[in-house]
């Protein structure tokens, strides 16, 4: 996907809660129909198990969908590797990790790309912040000096913000970043109440639609939903 007449761009992001469901079941199998079904160029997946009992994950998923994948992992363990991961249609230019965690609390990351769209050049971060205010507004300070330390023609910033309140600190810092952007709610997936999950764009001029991806199988498979934006560039 790197011809110059191509002027749109899907992106997604997803919790998918370890593969397991809001009916309590793991099914990795649910989660990847509903990673197809979005049929979208950039994903961004949070709470995935890049390896779960020696299985690979994440080389299944790239597999299945024939998209690139980079992992973000920030917690190991015996038995599973469990983070953020990232899946690209497009040819990715350069890649970044970056350590958000706060002294004390469950670590943290976000990954980096950088990618084009025919002349268009895009960057992309794909993150998972922390449950306390504070930690969300120091990991926010942190993704923005992401995007200072390089350029594209468009900024993309998505993920599981888990940021419950409309005014939130972290809100209003992104929200002079970016402008405001779209809230729709996620989660709880079966009866979606929060805007958990967010799509930042920069510039805003570029963003056709955002919408979260309601079917029986996305209120199961996870208790968030994804939420998805069209972008033409």
């Amino acid at each position: 996907m790197t011809g110059a007449d191509i002027t749109s761009l899907t992106l997604a992001t997803y919790n998918i809660h370890r593969c397991i469901g809001s009916d309590g079941r793991f099914s990795f199998e649910r989660v990847l129909s509903v990673i197809r079904e979005l049929d979208a160029d950039i994903i961004a997946l949070q709470e995935f198990e890049t390896r779960r009992e020696g299985i690979d994950q994440l080389e299944q998923l790239s597999r299945h969908t024939g998209m690139k994948a980079i992992a973000g992992i920030t917690m190991f363990s015996e038995h599973t590797h469990y983070g953020n991961a990232l899946l690209s249609r497009l040819e990715i230019e350069q890649v970044r990790r970056e350590d958000i965690s706060v002294k004390g609390r469950e670590p943290r990351g976000a990954i980096y790309i950088k990618t084009r769209l025919g002349k268009v050049s895009i960057q992309v971060v794909a993150t998972h912040l922390g449950l306390l205010p504070g930690e969300r507004l120091t990991q926010v300070k942190q993704l923005l000096k992401m995007f200072e330390r390089k350029s594209a023609d468009v900024s993309i910033l998505m993920g599981d913000l888990n940021e419950w309140y409309l005014w939130g600190r972290s809100l209003r810092r992104l929200h002079a970043h970016f402008n405001k952007g779209v809230a729709l709610a996620t989660f709880p997936s079966q009866f979606p109440l929060l805007a958990l999950d967010r799509i930042w764009i920069k510039p805003q001029s570029c963003l056709h639609s955002v919408t979260s991806y309601k079917t029986g199988v996305t209120r199961k498979a996870s208790d968030h939903l994804p939420l998805m934006a069209k972008l033409i560039l």
